[in-house]
């Protein structure tokens, strides 16, 4: 891939992941309505979106993805990159500062609401895309951008670990539901 930074002793994609093809070529359904996403995720099928359905957000934030199309065994992430665990955002978040400076260090310099406070870039390039969310569609675009992990919660299979990175520059570590619409951004095998 290109456009990767080195931080720390990880290699990351500065940009979000925008593909429509699983690693072995097998195509990633686009879902372009509320019912079709909502039946991508009651069947447990991958699918992805841009958000608010407008490819001009796509070339900006890359594309939506929901858990199955993340956790799917063809493999989301290019070749010799993976979705990053939990303990490897943790290893990110810790090299820039911890959990409450990371955010500020992981933000692009641009894009984000009147909220923001100095950017003091990694390279990581973090833009506040929004989410698509199962029952409310989408939102919080220039507020937040939420990233897959590929960790799940062992106690709730149907619920899976994210990072959302905000408006107020800290950076938190919670669990959604599998047809959600987050990001994902790689990391160097």
């Amino acid at each position: 891939m290109k456009d990767e930074i080195t931080i720390g002793n990880q290699v990351w994609h500065s940009e979000n992941l925008n593909v429509d093809k699983f690693r072995n070529g097998d195509p990633i359904p686009e879902t372009r309505t509320f019912e079709e996403w909502k039946l991508a995720g009651e069947n447990k099928q991958p699918a992805w979106c841009y958000y608010d359905n407008d490819s001009s957000n796509g070339v900006k934030y890359g594309k939506l993805y929901n858990w199955y199309a993340a956790n799917d065994k063809r493999g989301l992430a290019p070749s010799g990159w993976h979705i990053p665990s939990h303990a490897e955002w943790s290893t990110l978040f810790e090299y820039l500062g911890g959990q409450n400076e990371a955010g500020k260090r992981m933000k692009s310099p641009t894009g984000w609401t009147d909220y923001e406070t100095e950017v003091k870039s990694s390279g990581f390039n973090g833009l506040p895309g929004g989410v698509r969310h199962p029952q409310a569609g989408f939102r919080n675009i220039t507020h937040n951008c939420e990233f897959w992990s590929c960790t799940n919660n062992k106690e709730f299979p149907e619920s899976v670990c994210y990072i959302d990175l905000n408006i107020y520059d800290d950076i938190y570590r919670n669990e959604c539901s599998a047809d959600a619409g987050l990001y994902v951004r790689c990391i160097k095998d």
